[in-house]
């Protein structure tokens, strides 16, 4: 049995993006109003997307437009009122992947362009950002950024997995190192209905109590799982993942483990399964499970 986890990696890759809601603060000082309707929520906005299809100094620009939230817009009139961003999105019950606010200071009559936002231009131009609120008040524009957390619905579980499984056995066709570890291309896997359960109760679990382990609340592993849940093993392993809301970023997550990509690799599985459970109130939001066996 090789069980892998990698809940620093994981877990700290979202906690870094709380962090960044709470304290991503940069101000572009200054003329860096917009004229005419520029300090509205639409001038703004476009504004914005000019300087994304631009790019900052240095960069290549060509990035997908802004669209505006208005969960989004009463985080930053929270902000306003005093609020942390962490505190703002909560109150606007908007959960983000990951987040940052602008301000922008003064009352100037200048274009919002890559040069008057100033250092604050690479805020708004990162890749991953999907949307935007604004509040003014007074001298003062807050804008807020973010990649909401949008995971994947109950409804789409047999996508979700049949893409884990491409993408697994995609990476099973070639030679691999994992760390220290040399892999030849080996063959592919196939899905397991009889661990898929196994799967969806160990990623449900961790989701409804809040935690990320291998161990389970009883004490339980994944050999102990399947052996209770029917599965006559004679191999089995484990992966898990938490705060990934795309397939791609949980597999190369995996990938870039040593662990995980052991398993990932292993000639000694033959089968599958990749199951998912989302809780808006847990700390990471999404849990994954993925369990390879070869049956007896």
């Amino acid at each position: 049995m090789n069980s892998a986890c990698s809940p620093l990696k994981t877990i700290e890759t979202w906690r870094k993006a709380a962090r960044g809601l709470a304290l991503v603060l940069l101000a572009a000082t200054g003329q860096a109003h917009a004229q005419s309707d520029g300090a509205s929520p639409t001038g703004l906005l476009r504004d914005i997307n000019t300087v994304r299809q631009q790019g900052c100094e240095g960069q290549t620009g060509k990035l997908p437009p802004l669209r505006e939230n208005a969960a989004l817009s009463a985080a930053a009139a929270r902000l306003a009122a005093g609020d942390t961003l962490d505190e703002a999105m909560k109150a606007a019950g908007y959960r983000a992947v990951s987040g940052a606010q602008v301000i922008l200071r003064g009352a100037g009559a200048t274009l919002l362009t890559r040069n008057t936002l100033g250092s604050s231009c690479s805020v708004l131009t990162q890749a991953d950002l999907t949307e935007a609120g604004f509040h003014r008040e007074a001298a003062r524009t807050w804008i807020v950024v973010a990649l909401p957390f949008l995971p994947p619905t109950a409804a789409q579980a047999d996508e979700v997995q049949s893409r884990v499984l491409a993408l697994v056995n995609q990476a099973r066709a070639t030679p691999r190192s994992c760390g220290t570890v040399s892999f030849a291309a080996t063959r592919p896997l196939r899905l397991s209905a009889r661990l898929l359960p196994i799967a969806a109760a160990h990623a449900t679990d961790m989701a409804r109590h809040d935690y990320f382990d291998h161990a389970g609340r009883d004490g339980s592993h994944v050999e102990e799982r399947a052996t209770s849940g029917g599965y006559r093993w004679r191999a089995i392993g484990e992966n898990i993942a938490a705060g990934h809301t795309q397939v791609e970023a949980a597999v190369q997550d995996w990938l870039g483990s040593q662990e995980h990509c052991t398993n990932l690799m292993s000639p000694d599985y033959t089968e599958m399964a990749t199951a998912f459970a989302v809780n808006n109130s847990s700390s990471a939001g999404i849990y994954w499970v993925q369990v390879f066996g070869t049956a007896r």
